[in-house]
């Protein structure tokens, strides 16, 4: 059953990325890895970050779902914004690189113009 979950999860990860990336490791280490991720909570960490912080998130992530993971992360950031893409899949680096890239990119500017601006 588990090794049956496994291969779904590793089969959308592979139909998501573009590119097999979710494919590219050994069994063990995406069982160990899909096993972390999904007993672990790492929600209280993000309540001592405190610089600006840009949550980016697939509406359409199949591996982590955005209403329990982008949307309740960045009520807890201090300092959190939140990008959020319709239809945009868990890999949407890869499979959106143009736009995830561009948007980062201007997510780091406005933040060193307002950094800049706070130092004057």
């Amino acid at each position: 059953m588990v090794s049956t979950v496994l291969v779904q999860r590793s089969r959308k990860a592979f139909e998501t990325t573009g590119g097999g990336q979710g494919m590219m490791g050994g069994i063990k280490a995406q069982y160990d890895c899909i096993k972390v991720l999904s007993e672990t909570e790492f929600f209280d960490d993000l309540k001592i970050i405190d610089v600006p912080v840009l949550v980016m998130h697939g509406e359409d992530d199949q591996i982590c779902p955005f209403e329990s993971s982008g949307a309740k992360s960045v009520k807890l950031l201090k300092h959190g914004t939140l990008k959020s893409y319709p239809g945009f899949p868990h890999g949407m680096p890869t499979t959106h690189a143009d736009q995830i890239n561009a948007d980062l990119l201007e997510f780091i500017k406005r933040e060193a113009g307002v950094a800049a601006v706070a130092a004057v």
